[in-house]
């Protein structure tokens, strides 16, 4: 795939997971990139490791201030912005009755209003590139329900909702905009999560849970962390340059429907 070159990203999420790995992509195909993550030793940390063309921000996505801040401190490093990928989030697991409030307004406010907040900041300089880029990471969570995920799967479903929206807003400057949903990867700090969650309430060892899932999946294994990558670069890739407000499920085929009372 084609990055268009001297491409300039902000990556939030970007110390772990999948937005590290698609900062180093990035980075790799000559982009200058800045990681921005909650914990700003780990963003430092992560664009020492990328060397050259990289800077790491500490910011919550959750205050507008920091936000501003750092696409600021990316303009002023770099020279402007054209590339955003949305990647911080969190989880939550249980039951609605046991859902607080307190669970509900952070797995919202970072996963929602944290992506609103990060697009609402970085759309003026994306508008004046010419060729803005916006890919947000969504979830299987955010295509149909789950139980004891409430808070969850509300934000993705709310992301994909938003992403379409800055899409048709966004697209007379050239701006475009994707969502990549994929199922739950378990090598992520959000799939370790959600497989010892797993593991306490099955009882049964990790790597059987790993390897049920695989089975359960239309292609017969589980999503990478490379699988999501892959579809982030393309959608920022010059090939993808009128696709704007779609969601790619990443899912092996888990989105595929099964004719009732035949296995």
């Amino acid at each position: 795939m084609l990055i268009a070159q001297g491409r300039t990203a902000l990556i939030t999420g970007g110390g772990s997971g999948f937005g590290l790995l698609i900062a180093r992509r990035l980075h790799a195909a000559g982009a200058s990139v800045t990681v921005v993550d909650v914990d700003a030793a780990r963003a430092r940390d992560a664009a020492a490791r990328l060397g050259e063309r990289a800077l790491g921000v500490g910011a919550d996505v959750r205050s507008a201030t920091e936000m501003a801040a750092a696409v600021r401190e990316t303009e002023t490093a770099f020279g402007g912005l054209d590339t955003l990928v949305v990647s911080a989030g969190v989880f939550h697991i249980g039951s609605l009755a046991d859902t607080t409030e307190e669970e509900w307004d952070r797995t919202l406010g970072v996963n929602l209003t944290g992506a609103f907040l990060t697009v609402r900041a970085a759309a003026p300089s994306l508008r004046a590139s010419g060729r803005g880029r916006i890919v947000t990471i969504g979830s299987d969570c955010g295509r149909r329900g789950f139980p004891g995920q409430v808070p969850y799967v509300a934000s993705k479903f709310g992301l994909v909702g938003l992403t379409e929206a800055v899409a048709a807003e966004l697209a007379p400057d050239g701006v475009t905009a994707n969502c990549v949903a994929p199922v739950g990867c378990p090598t992520t700090g959000m799939g370790r999560e959600v497989l010892d969650w797993k593991t306490a309430s099955t009882g049964l060892p990790s790597a059987e849970i790993v390897q049920a899932a695989a089975g359960t999946n239309p292609l017969g294994r589980n999503a990478t962390e490379d699988d999501v990558a892959d579809a982030v670069l393309f959608f920022l890739s010059d090939q993808a340059g009128f696709l704007t407000g779609t969601t790619l499920d990443v899912d092996g085929g888990a989105h595929l429907g099964a004719v009732p009372g035949v296995r």
